[in-house]
């Protein structure tokens, strides 16, 4: 078998058969029943339907079964452009692609596209958006897309035709925000230089993208750090970190393992609550991330120390005896999701340290790091899962430091639950590992 379609590959790369002669010279006979066909080679052939209708077509095979591929009426297409043509296909068949599959789904997408003549910037961006909804890695920046579009760029511009926009009407946009909200403002001027990129490339205008910052914007709007004013997360003091535990302690409800959890691995609030149990491995005390739940698109491994190890341990008892236990290591009040979002500020209201944020508490390991122990600065970074800000040093520093890491963990978990109190002058204390 495997013979027969090596066979019938080497006839469709055969040698060219056809000229323009012979085309010429065959004429449609009223006797023909069924349409004609003169091979030429990578599977070209000339289809001749009575009463003299000529078209090029592709016939091939792949997985086993025999298609034909309409290619173009021999009036539009000349013998050399058919086969150039079907060496555009012969490569694709090469590589395993379907051809016809390829021109479906560009037929799809074609289809898809919105009428460049009617393109307002309101359906560029609605088209963007729903391009790119595959992309997103939760629903809050679709949201956060179209609100800020809605208010701030659609008053303005809309209605215009996207192939209009010029600089003028992207400043109507941005200078009533840029020194009030800058932060808003700035992410609003990059996203509207994305939905009229896309609209470039797509065709429906040309020329410079007038959201540009580099040569445009920047000769008309102040530097953002000359306008805006960078706000921290609050953090709690690292003195305070053994006292504030223990009150976590003694408030025993979900939110309170929630912020635990945030505090003695240093994640974020929103990787804390998105756990899932199928992501940690109580057996290797190991926490994997996968990369569509990190802020850098990167997967990240915790080591579990032994108080968030025994956390979790009590965590999932509790999960195994309800009649439907959650795939979330923190699940909600309703069946199928996880803790919501203001869950850790309102036990931090409760609490009445509204002075402190979830995510200030990695602050809080950072300072105690810097300030309180000898641990390399990378160690403590990459507990953070920050990417290094020199390139050329995190081209060639591919690992993660997970051993020397398990110790830091341990290390501040240690110092988190009041085992090991440390002072500024006191060198780190490493409790052993856990066997």
């Amino acid at each position: 078998m495997s013979h027969l379609y090596s066979q019938m590959n080497f006839m469709m790369k055969k040698r060219p058969t056809l000229s323009n002669a012979i085309i010429q010279n065959t004429k449609s006979d009223a006797s023909w029943k069924s349409p004609k066909l003169l091979g030429d080679s990578n599977g070209l052939y000339l289809q001749i339907t009575p009463p003299g209708v000529r078209s090029w077509i592709f016939r091939y095979t792949i997985n086993k079964r025999t298609r034909s591929m309409g290619i173009g009426p021999l009036r539009a297409l000349t013998l050399e452009s058919a086969r150039k043509k079907a060496r555009t296909l012969r490569v694709l068949l090469d590589q395993g692609i379907d051809p016809l599959a390829v021109r479906d789904q560009e037929i799809v997408v074609k289809k898809a596209q919105p009428n460049p003549d009617h393109l307002t910037f309101r359906k560029c961006a609605e088209a963007y958006l729903k391009a790119h909804e595959a992309g997103w890695k939760n629903q809050k920046s679709p949201a956060q897309w179209k609100n800020t579009l809605a208010q701030y760029a659609y008053p303005f511009i809309g209605n215009m035709q996207v192939s209009d926009i010029m600089v003028a009407d992207v400043i109507k946009v941005i200078d009533p925000i840029w020194s009030r909200i800058n932060e808003t403002a700035s992410r609003l001027r990059g996203r509207l230089e994305k939905i009229l990129g896309w609209a470039t490339v797509l065709g429906y205008r040309s020329g410079e993208n007038p959201a540009r910052w580099a040569g445009y914007l920047s000769e008309v709007f102040p530097k953002r750090a000359a306008v805006r004013t960078v706000k921290h997360h609050n953090a709690l003091p690292y003195k305070e970190m053994p006292e504030f535990m223990l009150r976590l302690k003694a408030d025993a409800n979900m939110a309170s393992l929630l912020l635990q959890f945030i505090i003695l691995t240093a994640t974020r609030t929103g990787e804390a609550r998105g756990a899932l149990w199928s992501e940690i491995d109580l057996i290797g005390k190991l926490w994997t991330i996968p990369a569509n739940r990190m802020k850098a698109a990167r997967e990240h491994r915790i080591p579990l120390s032994k108080p968030s190890f025994d956390l979790l341990t009590q965590i999932k008892y509790l999960n195994d005896r309800v009649s439907h236990p959650s795939k979330f290591v923190f699940p909600g009040q309703k069946a199928g999701t996880c803790m919501s979002d203001g869950a850790a500020i309102e036990l931090l209201k409760r609490m009445e340290r509204t002075d402190v944020t979830p995510h200030g508490m990695r602050s809080t390991m950072r300072d105690w790091a810097a300030e309180c122990t000898n641990f390399q600065r990378e160690v403590a970074e990459a507990s953070l899962a920050h990417k290094l800000r020199d390139k050329v040093e995190a081209a060639y520093q591919r690992g993660d430091f997970l051993d020397k890491r398990r110790v830091f963990m341990t290390a501040w978990a240690s110092y988190c639950v009041g085992e090991t109190p440390l002072t500024e002058t006191s060198p780190p204390h490493i409790a052993p590992l856990a066997v």
